[in-house]
C-alpha cells in the first residue's frame, strides 16, 4: 500500500510575522524562505500578503528574483485580497505566480464585516479569478472562519464552496482563524466537508488557542485533508499557529504519512526563525528546547544506561541533536558517569563518588552546573587549582548613555601578555571584539556565541548575583548541533559574562 503524503505550507513569513513585536527585513525573509525550502524541503511557503507596503514588495521581488534562478516560483505563494486587481497586480508586479485568496468562510463575517449578501461576495471574487487567469496567477481560497461557519451557517458554507468549485479556483483552506475546535470537532467537520466535494483539495488551517492545533491537525489528517499549515515555533497571532516542528514528528510517527520534511533541519530552523523573530522559545518546547532531550533524575540516566529504559521514539538524533545529562541535586551516579564520558574522562569509583556529592551539594544551593563544570570541580577535589591557559587579567569596559562601547583587553597566554582594544554595541560585544582580535593572532579560534542569558534574582537588590548563562557552538555540515554552555557569576552583569567567556577559553573542546 503506498504512503500517504500531506502537502505542508509553511506561513511562517506571513502568519507567523502577526506575532505581536515580530518584523521580519528582506534579507531575513529571503534567508529563512531559502531554508525552509532547500534545507528543510518544505513543500510550499506563504511569503506575505499583498499590497502591504512598498519595503514589502521589495522584500518580496527579491525573494521572486532568486526563486527563479532555482526553479522555485511555484512553491511561493502570497496571500491576496477581494479587490478585482489590485492584490493580483500586486503579486504580478513582485513575480508572483500564485494568490491565496481571503474570502469569508462564515455568514456572520460577511454580513457584520463585508456587509454584502452570498451572491455579492460571489461576484467580486469571480471578478478577481477572472483578472487572476488573464495575468496567470493561480489561485486558492482561503476560507476565513471556517470553524465559526461550518457550526453556525453550514449551509452558507456548503453553498460558498459550491459557488467557488464553479469559478475553477484550485485549493481551499479550511481556516479555523479564531483556534476554536476540538480534535473531534475537526475530524467531523473536515469530513464533511470532504464527503460533499469529494473532488476539491482542503487543506487546514490551524490556531493554537486552546493549545490543540497539533491535535487538530492530526484529526484533519485522519478525515482526508490533503495539506495543513504551519509555522516555525508556533509563530502567529494570540496564541499563535500550529506549530511544524511538533506537527510534522506527529505525523511522521502517528499518522504514518510522508511530508517530504527533512527532520535533522528542523532545529536549525527553529534556531534561525528564533534569533530573526527575537521570540525565545520555552526551554521545554516538544522536539526544539534546549531542556527537551535532558534526563535530569539519575534514575532515568541509569535507565538509558541499561538498554535505553527511558527513551521514547522522538530520539534526538533524528534532530541533529544529543541527549544529556542535567547536573543537580537530582543527579544520579549515571549522570556522572555520562557526562564524564562525553568529556572523554575516566575517574576512579571513589573521585566519581566525590563529584557526585559535589554537584549534589551545589545542587541544593540552586546553582547552575555544566557538563563543562566538571573539569574545574575535578581539579578542587583533587586539591588541585586548575591552570587555566588563556587567563584574563583585566577588562576596562567603558559603556553608557552618550558614550560608545570600548574594552581595554589584558589575557596571558603561556606566560605572554597580550593587550588589545575592542569596540562594539555594548560592552561585552566591545570585550568579544578585542578577544577577537587576540585570539586570531595566536591563531585560536572561538566558537559561535549561540546564546546569551543573564539571571538576576527577584527582590530587586542592586547588589544581587548575576548569572550569565552562554551557549556556544556550531552546527556541523549544516545538520549535527554541537553546542555547549558555559556560567559566570558577578555582582556585574559585563564581569559575569566575561567569567563565562574565560571558562570557555580554557575548555579543551573550545580550542580543537
Amino acid at each position: 500500500m503506498k504512503e500517504k503524503y500531506i502537502e505542508i505550507l509553511d506561513v511562517t513569513l506571513r502568519d507567523g510575522e502577526q506575532t505581536r513585536g515580530v518584523s521580519f527585513s528582506g534579507d531575513e525573509k529571503l534567508g529563512i524562505t531559502k531554508f525552509l525550502l532547500l534545507d528543510m524541503n518544505i513543500k510550499r511557503v506563504e511569503i506575505a500578503s499583498a499590497r502591504v507596503s512598498k519595503g514589502e514588495l521589495s522584500s518580496v521581488k527579491k525573494i521572486f528574483d532568486w526563486a527563479r534562478t532555482e526553479n522555485l516560483t511555484e512553491r511561493i505563494e502570497i496571500l491576496g485580497f477581494v479587490d478585482e486587481n489590485l492584490s493580483i497586480d500586486w503579486i504580478s508586479e513582485a513575480g508572483g505566480r500564485t494568490i491565496n485568496l481571503l474570502t469569508k468562510g462564515s455568514k456572520k463575517h460577511l454580513t457584520e464585516q463585508l456587509k454584502k449578501s452570498l451572491k455579492d461576495h460571489l461576484f467580486d471574487i469571480e471578478k478577481t479569478v477572472n483578472y487572476a487567469d488573464k495575468k496567470n496567477i493561480a489561485v486558492n481560497v482561503y476560507l476565513e472562519d471556517w470553524s465559526n461557519g461550518i457550526q453556525n451557517s453550514p449551509e452558507y458554507v456548503f453553498e460558498f464552496v459550491q459557488g467557488l468549485s464553479n469559478l475553477h479556483t484550485g485549493k481551499i483552506f479550511l481556516a479555523d482563524t479564531l483556534g476554536i475546535l476540538s480534535p473531534e470537532e475537526t475530524f467531523h467537520f473536515s469530513k464533511e466537508m470532504i464527503t460533499k466535494f469529494p473532488s476539491i483539495h482542503f487543506e487546514f488551517h490551524g490556531h493554537n488557542d486552546y493549545d490543540l492545533s497539533v491535535a487538530n491537525c492530526i484529526s484533519a489528517v485522519n478525515a482526508g485533508v490533503k495539506g495543513i499549515h504551519v509555522s516555525v515555533n508556533g509563530l502567529g497571532e494570540r496564541a499563535g499557529n500550529t506549530p511544524l516542528e511538533a506537527v510534522v514528528t506527529a505525523l511522521h510517527d502517528k499518522v504514518k504519512v510522508k511530508t517530504g520534511i527533512i527532520e535533522k533541519k528542523i532545529t536549525q530552523g527553529s534556531r534561525l526563525v528564533e534569533i530573526f523573530s527575537g521570540k525565545r522559545i520555552a526551554e521545554n518546547r516538544p522536539i526544539v528546547g534546549q531542556d527537551v532531550f535532558t534526563q535530569t533524575a539519575g534514575i532515568h540516566a541509569d535507565g538509558d544506561k541499561k538498554g535505553n529504559l527511558y527513551a521514547n521514539p522522538i530520539l534526538p538524533e533524528r534532530f541533529g541533536r544529543k541527549r544529556s545529562y542535567a547536573l543537580g541535586k537530582l543527579a544520579g551516579k549515571a549522570s556522572i558517569s555520562e557526562n564524564l564520558k562525553q568529556l572523554g574522562l575516566v575517574l576512579s569509583s571513589e573521585t566519581e563518588k566525590k563529584v557526585l556529592e559535589r554537584v549534589i551539594e551545589l545542587g541544593d544551593q540552586n546553582k547552575t552546573i555544566t557538563q563543562e563544570d566538571l573539569p574545574f570541580l575535578i581539579a578542587d577535589l583533587e586539591g588541585e587549582k586548575k591552570e587555566n591557559h588563556i587567563e584574563i587579567l583585566s577588562c576596562i569596559v567603558t559603556s553608557g548613555k552618550g558614550v560608545f562601547p570600548k574594552a581595554e583587553l589584558t589575557i596571558k597566554s603561556q606566560d605572554k601578555i597580550y593587550e588589545e582594544t575592542g569596540i562594539g554595541d555594548g560592552g561585552y560585544d566591545a570585550f568579544m571584539d578585542a578577544l577577537s582580535k587576540i585570539m586570531k593572532g595566536l591563531n585560536i579560534p572561538i566558537p559561535c556565541l549561540l546564546d546569551y542569558q543573564v539571571r538576576i534574582p527577584p527582590g530587586g537588590k542592586t547588589s544581587a548575583l548575576v548569572e550569565t548563562i552562554i551557549t556556544w557552538g556550531k552546527f556541523i555540515d549544516s545538520e549535527e548541533e554541537n553546542t555547549f554552555r558555559t556560567v559566570g557569576v558577578d555582582s556585574d552583569q559585563i564581569t559575569a559574562a566575561i567569567k563565562a567567556t574565560e571558562k570557555m577559553l580554557n575548555l579543551p573542546l573550545s580550542n580543537s
